[in-house]
This record gives C-alpha cells, sequence and structure tokens, in this order.
C-alpha cells in the first residue's frame, strides 16, 4: 500500500497481482452517503444564499444610510412608546389604551419629516372631528328613543359616502387622503360602539389622548434625531437633473459629430452611454418631484427654506425640464438613423451645433447652481444671450447648406471627360437627418430659456439672495427673442 499527493488530496493505492497499482476507494453505508449529501446541500445552497442575502441588505444600508438611521428612529419610537404599556401608572392614566398609541408609531412614522408631519395631523385632526361628529350623533340618537339603530345606521351612510367621495377629489387627495380614511374609521368607532358602551365620551378621550401620545413622539423623533426632510431631497433631486440634462445635451452633440476614427476604450463608451441616457431620469421624476413637493408642504422651516417656501415651483421647473427632456430624446434617435448625412454636410453645421450646445449645457449646469446654493446667479443674463448668438448663428448657417459635393475620385476617372465637372447636387434625403437635429437644437434652446424664466419666478417667490460673485460677461447683455 502507498501514499500519493494529487491536486492537494491525499490518495492511497494498493498493489495487485499484476504489477499494477489500484486507488483504493472508502465505502460509506447509506447512512454515511445521506449525512455527505444533506452536508453538500447546506454548504453549497442554504449557506450561499444566506450569505448572498446578508451581502444584498448589507449595501442596501451602505449605498442609501438614512435607510438605516430610518430603520433606528422607528425602533426608538416604539421602545418609548411601550413604557406606557409596561409602566402601571402611564398605563392607567391612558385608561388602558396604550396599545393605540404603538399602532400610531407604526402607520404614521415614516421616513421623511414631511411624510411624518402629514399622517400626524391628518390623524390627530381626523380623530378629533370624527370623535366630535360621533359623540353629538349619539346623543342625537339617544334622544329619537326607538329611531336611535336607523340615526345611526343613517349617519354612518352619510358621513362615510361623504369622506369617500372626497378622497377621489384630486387637490384634497393628495393632502388629505389619509386623514378621510382615519375620519371614517374614528367615525364608525365612536357612532357604532356608542350603542353598546355607556361612557362614551371617556372611550373618545383615552383614543385622542393616546394618539397624541403617539404623534408627539413621533414628531419629536423625526425633527430632532437625524431629520431627513423632503424639501431637501427635492432641492437636490432638481439640481442632478439640471446636470443630467447638460450631460445628455453635450453627449448627443458631441457623439453626433464624432469622427468615426476616433477610438475609445470601454471604460469612457460606458460612462458617455450614462451620460447619454441621463434625459431618461428627468422624464421619470414627475410622480417623484410631485409627491415631495406635497410632503414638503408639511414641514417646518429648515435650512435654506422657510415655512412658506413656494415648493409647487419646483413641480413647474419639472415640467419645463421634461420639454427639454423630449428634445434630448428625439435627439437621440437621430443619432441612430439609418441614412447617415455626409460629412461635408456634418463639417458644416458641427461647430455651430457645437457652439449651441456648450451654451444651453452652460446655462442648465448654472440653474443647478442656483437651485443648490438657493442663490441668484450674477451671469444669467449673459449666458443666455451667449445661448441666443450660438442659435442666430447657426439659423445663419442653416441658410447656407452646401447643395453640391465633390465627386469620389473614383467616378472621375471612370469618365472619358475628367476634365467636366466633379460636383454632383445632393439629395434632401442626405440633409434631413443634420437638418432635424438642428431643428432640435434651436427649439431645445427655446425651451431652456422657458426653463429659465421658471427657475427665476421661484428666485423671486423665494427671495433667493443675489449671488456675491462678480458678473463674468457683458453686464448689458439684452436677451433677444429665440426664433426658430
Amino acid at each position: 500500500m502507498a501514499s500519493k499527493i494529487e491536486a492537494g488530496k491525499l490518495e492511497w493505492r494498493i498493489s495487485v497481482d499484476n504489477g499494477t497499482t489500484e486507488r483504493l476507494v472508502p465505502t460509506y453505508g447509506p447512512s454515511k452517503r445521506i449525512f455527505l449529501w444533506l452536508k453538500g446541500f447546506v454548504m453549497k445552497v442554504i449557506l450561499e444564499q444566506i450569505a448572498k442575502s446578508m451581502r444584498n441588505i448589507w449595501r442596501i444600508g451602505a449605498d442609501d444610510p438614512a435607510k438605516a438611521v430610518h430603520c433606528l428612529k422607528v425602533g426608538l419610537a416604539l421602545s418609548l412608546v411601550s413604557i406606557f404599556y409596561y409602566m402601571r401608572p402611564l398605563y392607567d392614566g391612558v385608561g388602558g389604551n396604550a396599545m393605540w398609541a404603538i399602532i400610531t408609531v407604526v402607520v404614521v412614522f415614516e421616513s421623511t419629516v414631511g411624510a411624518t408631519f402629514s399622517k400626524c395631523v391628518n390623524r390627530v385632526v381626523a380623530t378629533i372631528l370624527a370623535g366630535t361628529l360621533g359623540i353629538a350623533v349619539h346623543w342625537v340618537a339617544t334622544q329619537s328613543g326607538k329611531a336611535e339603530i336607523f340615526v345611526t345606521a343613517c349617519s354612518v351612510f352619510l358621513f362615510a359616502f361623504t369622506a369617500t367621495y372626497s378622497r377621489f377629489v384630486p387637490s384634497f387627495k393628495s393632502r388629505f387622503d389619509y386623514g378621510a380614511m382615519i375620519f371614517i374609521l374614528t367615525f364608525s368607532l365612536v357612532s357604532v360602539g356608542g350603542y353598546r358602551v355607556d361612557k362614551l365620551f371617556d372611550m373618545a378621550q383615552q383614543r385622542a389622548s393616546t394618539i397624541a401620545i403617539g404623534t408627539s413622539i413621533c414628531i419629536v423623533i423625526t425633527v430632532f434625531l437625524c431629520p431627513i426632510w423632503a424639501g431637501s431631497q427635492l432641492n437636490r433631486l432638481v439640481q442632478c437633473n439640471f446636470v443630467k440634462l447638460a450631460d445628455s445635451l453635450d453627449g448627443c452633440v458631441a457623439e453626433y459629430f464624432k469622427k468615426k476614427d476616433v477610438s475609445t476604450n470601454e471604460n469612457e463608451d460606458e460612462e458617455t452611454n450614462k451620460k447619454l441616457q441621463g434625459f431618461k431620469c428627468v422624464l421619470n421624476s414627475k410622480g417623484t418631484e410631485e409627491a415631495m413637493a406635497n410632503l414638503a408642504r408639511w414641514e417646518p422651516a429648515h435650512g435654506s427654506f422657510n415655512f412658506r417656501h413656494p415648493w409647487q415651483q419646483y413641480v413647474k421647473i419639472g415640467a419645463a425640464m421634461r420639454r427639454c427632456a423630449y428634445c434630448l430624446e428625439n435627439l437621440s434617435i437621430c443619432m441612430n438613423y439609418e441614412t447617415e448625412a455626409p460629412d461635408q454636410v456634418k463639417n458644416h453645421f458641427g461647430e455651430a451645433c457645437m457652439s449651441l450646445s456648450s451654451a444651453s449645457s452652460k446655462i442648465l449646469r448654472e440653474l443647478a447652481d442656483m437651485i443648490k446654493n438657493t442663490r441668484k446667479s450674477s451671469k444669467m443674463d449673459y449666458l443666455v444671450f451667449d445661448m441666443n448668438s450660438a442659435v442666430q448663428e447657426l439659423q445663419e448657417t442653416l441658410k447656407i447648406v452646401p447643395i453640391e459635393i465633390n465627386r469620389p475620385e473614383e467616378d472621375v476617372k471612370s469618365e472619358k471627360d475628367k476634365e467636366g465637372d466633379r460636383t454632383m447636387a445632393m439629395s434632401l434625403h442626405e440633409i434631413l437627418p443634420v437638418a432635424t437635429l438642428v431643428s432640435l437644437l434651436i427649439e431645445n434652446a427655446a425651451r431652456i430659456q422657458t426653463t429659465v424664466e421658471a427657475v427665476d419666478e421661484l428666485a423671486n417667490l423665494a427671495d433667493f439672495k443675489q449671488d456675491s460673485k462678480k458678473k463674468t460677461g457683458c453686464n448689458n447683455a439684452k436677451q433677444t427673442p429665440l426664433s426658430s
């Protein structure tokens, strides 16, 4: 018998009669084979899946630490409100209904301050209003004698119908949808429960006190412990969208007029593609902007934002940006035309298009700085004047499109008369792709100017301070109107 090490494993072999050796394979019983199979299954399937899940969970918190902070705040709020259930004096003080305070924390605590404020205010107001109406209806029902059940049932139907119908009104739904639902719940409990409960006023009072305790704890923790402001998130979202629009605009125009022989590595191509697709984030941000604007209106003053900051103006700015993003979407389609314009036509429009693209992207980035710093720009007038000048230059270039191009030398040599004319007419089909791109750039410039007006309106409504930096261009530059 001899031992041999192969591929890091110890192998035992035995000598046989013919002079050769055979590998000695251990034999296992059924129970041993089942154990080894289960061991391999647990190690390769279950443990690997658990490790993969744990890595994904850790990555979620590492990418956005605010999510982990929100979880800690929820746990802290529930721990504090549970004291009213554990301690006998506090438990007796709320009439044994401390569980309502715990339920309140669970349903109203949200990640942002605005969302928490919205739910807390809706819940408190709806509970007080529904409780008051429920007690009033109960008193009227008890005075009606045998018609008590009829009065109670009719009142439940009437108020439930009215509150539910109000949830379909868009302006009401965006701000008070949760309050309408709590109103229906509380009114039904008070009015219907009053038929069997003697001390109805005490029950309503205890329920209101527990809700006040729960909402107070939520508000204190969400405001004073690592607050996450919906208004700041909205401001940052709009700022990032301006930068993405600028990157997409520069990337689309540069990619279209890029020379074919210019080679780039894979990392640069991937980074360029990300910037080119940035306008899609702007197109998909409408719902997020509207939701954040509605929540931000509930928040108290914080940072550079006053209590009555014009959050709805951000929605208008977002709508103006999406109009620009639609132009960029069409620009990206122009890059994939099957018919490619001749190089001579591209060279004719390339410089003017790049100039307009650069001037437009500078305005978008300047608007991003205005939103970020909440300050008026000292050079916006110059940048708009520069963009309008680039538009006029591109329009002049459009008027002198070359209608003839040089023929290839091979075609000339194949002709008998080599001294003849070496030019041929250019078809409209060849000019159309570039003409489409030019018209989109001019239209995009006009839409950018509309966006500038929307941001200026925000600066006036919010009383943005004037930028202390000196103007870098002509102070008396007048904004000339854009013509398409």
